[in-house]
């Protein structure tokens, strides 16, 4: 079991309210979940959405880029060196 911390509830507003040790490094205005069975309590952050990357704003600003020609994919056959060999050199 970890760290043990002793908290008071105390009234706010028409609510009460529990307040978290600064020692927990909850940050103020985490969203939390807070699940509550058999009389014992639970909390923990909300999960964050995962972030999408919007791209519509690129369309247009580099109108000097075009599309590959299906003839200009093509590449020529190589070997490839994987141990390196072709990094040494004779002195």
């Amino acid at each position: 079991m970890g760290k043990e911390y002793r908290a008071k509830v105390f009234k706010s507003g028409n609510s009460v309210a529990l307040r978290l040790p600064k020692a927990l490094g909850v940050v103020e205005g985490t969203e939390m979940v807070l699940r509550e069975e058999h009389s014992r309590y639970t909390f923990e952050p909300v999960e964050k959405p995962k972030r999408k990357i919007d791209i519509t704003g690129f369309w247009g600003k580099s109108p000097w880029l075009k599309p590959l020609k299906p003839e200009d994919r093509e590449f020529e056959e190589r070997q490839l060196d994987w141990n390196g060999d072709l990094l040494k050199r004779d002195d």
